[in-house]
């Protein structure tokens, strides 16, 4: 994930021209869009529980500690520390996922950053969709 909301950007632009301290998130959430949330985290394209049910963010850190989710950046680079897994889609028809963002609450809160998949993934009822450890790179360029 590289593209920065709009909140992250006015965020580190305060923090670093302003002098306004950002908040530290307590978590980070994993979260699957059927389009582009947009730096504007357009939410009404985040997977809908009318599709999936059983849909619901993941915690990257599993309950843990922030720190425990993310391996230490290298190069502007950090990556899942631990694995990512979703319920199985249980709804009745085909979910396709084409972008993964990063929040910091499991509802509601503020989207950090998104990116679009390599490739869109559809999901038929009973599919479950899981991101090994390293699997998903943070990137700041």
């Amino acid at each position: 994930m590289s593209s920065f909301s709009d909140y992250s950007e006015n965020a580190i632009l305060n923090h670093f021209f302003r002098g306004s301290a950002a908040s530290t998130p307590t978590s980070s959430y994993v979260a699957l869009y059927t389009a582009d949330p947009t730096d504007a985290n357009v939410t009404a394209n985040e997977v809908g529980l009318a599709a999936w049910p059983a849909y619901v963010r993941q915690d990257a850190a599993a309950s843990g500690a922030i720190s425990t989710a993310w391996t230490a950046p290298a190069n502007g680079v950090s990556t899942n520390a631990k694995a990512i897994t979703f319920p199985a889609n249980n709804g009745s028809g085909n979910v396709t996922v084409t972008h993964v963002g990063l929040l910091d609450a499991g509802s509601g809160g503020n989207l950090i950053m998104a990116n679009a998949l390599t490739a869109p993934k559809t999901l038929a009822p009973g599919d479950v969709l899981s991101f090994a450890i390293g699997a998903l790179s943070l990137t700041v360029q």
